[in-house]
């Protein structure tokens, strides 16, 4: 049913795609095999500098143009300038594409992980690639794929985030990365493909992500926050759970949706219960975006918004708005709701510095709680509850 659906998004779309001018399709010659993939180059990248890379990879059974497209980060590419590169997998016996890590290793079949590593090299002798600031992602399959890149390729990947993949034993276990890799999960608690607790061959997610933790020399015990159900109709809630503290600046981040199927948070199309509380594509390179292969590297504003903080989020009565050691002063705050209308906003400061917004009188929805400091707006999404 998934790939029925994808392939009828393919069809819908593909005249945007044949005359969008920034999509290249390539062919590389790999051990014998020719194998293809197609690159997006946004609309700002000019060659004059390095730019970011991030392989996109596609679940078992589908391709690399379902997957620009139902996990697609386009537009985010062409504000952001970074590349964004669609290889294919290979074909197995059954007639789908796939890439080769639920064996255990040297059991023979495609070499995936030199294969994108020489893809890595021929794509970078054609585009000024940052060699610091390849990432890696993808969709079921592709996110098993991104793992085992990570822990083979850790050289070259500096971060990497799965959606709705997981790992098989035996390659978490032969799995030896040089350097701590930051690792972001997605996965849905409902997900019948990939059970989020496992299933004898998949490993439950929180067993893969324990790994991970211990791995990055993270603290095991996480920051859970829920995400605001903005979408209440779309059959799930989200959670964010962050173990923070690792080498290098290293995370281990998952966003657990309660409720979520087989799917990508936000993508153009439901195959599934699909959450619409977070976007998955904007997540993912939210959380890339800071690393390098040596580690975090902040900018100053980035910086700014690790300091502030609105909680508790939803909201009932009253919301704290902290920032820093330094607090914050009722002018530096606007609130404005869904539509853009600016809020009245009733603010006691604490001995800590920190504003408490009383939100009492707010009807329930969606607010935007803006904060400048040091001339830089910071922004927040606030649900008012029902409740």
């Amino acid at each position: 049913m998934l790939k029925r659906i994808l392939s009828l998004l393919t069809v819908a779309l593909l005249p945007n795609l044949i005359s969008a001018q920034t999509t290249v399709t390539g062919t590389i010659r790999f051990g014998g095999t020719v194998r293809d993939y197609r690159l997006y180059v946004p609309r700002a990248y000019t060659g004059a500098q390095p730019v970011p890379l991030l392989l996109n990879l596609h679940g078992y059974g589908s391709n690399n143009v379902e997957q620009e497209q139902y996990g697609d980060f386009r537009t985010i590419a062409d504000t952001a300038n970074f590349l964004v590169l669609h290889p294919n997998g290979t074909v197995d016996a059954a007639g789908n594409r796939f890439w080769n890590n639920f064996v255990p290793p040297g059991s023979g079949g495609p070499d995936d992980v030199a294969f994108l590593a020489a893809l890595l090299d021929s794509v970078s002798a054609r585009y000024r690639v940052e060699p610091s600031r390849v990432y890696s992602t993808g969709m079921s399959n592709g996110g098993f794929m991104s793992y085992e890149l990570a822990c083979q390729l850790s050289g070259r990947i500096a971060a990497i985030a799965s959606v709705t993949g997981s790992m098989v034993a035996s390659r978490l276990d032969a799995c030896a990365p040089s350097r701590p890799v930051p690792v972001l999960q997605i996965h849905g608690t409902e997900d019948s493909l990939v059970p989020y607790l496992g299933n004898g061959f998949f490993l439950p997610i929180p067993t893969v992500l324990s790994s991970w933790v211990q791995r990055n020399g993270c603290n095991p015990t996480p920051i859970i926050t829920p995400v605001p159900d903005a979408n209440p109709n779309d059959g799930s809630t989200a959670e964010r759970q962050l173990y923070t503290g690792g080498r290098n600046g290293s995370v281990v981040e998952l966003y657990r949706i309660i409720g979520g199927g087989h799917t990508w948070p936000g993508a153009p199309i439901n195959t599934g219960v699909t959450n619409r509380d977070i976007n998955a594509s904007r997540e993912i390179w939210r959380f890339l975006r800071p690393y390098r292969l040596s580690g975090l590297v902040t900018t100053a504003r980035e910086a700014l918004e690790q300091q502030f903080s609105v909680t508790p989020n939803p909201a009932r009565d009253q919301v704290t708005l902290r920032f820093g050691t330094t607090g914050l002063q009722p002018a530096q705050v606007q609130v404005t709701d869904a539509v853009g209308r600016v809020v009245a906003v009733k603010s006691q400061r604490a001995n800590d510095g920190s504003l408490r917004l009383s939100t009492e009188s707010w009807a329930p929805g969606v607010y935007w709680v803006r904060v400048v400091v040091g001339g830089q707006p910071l922004y927040r999404r606030l649900l008012k509850s029902a409740e």
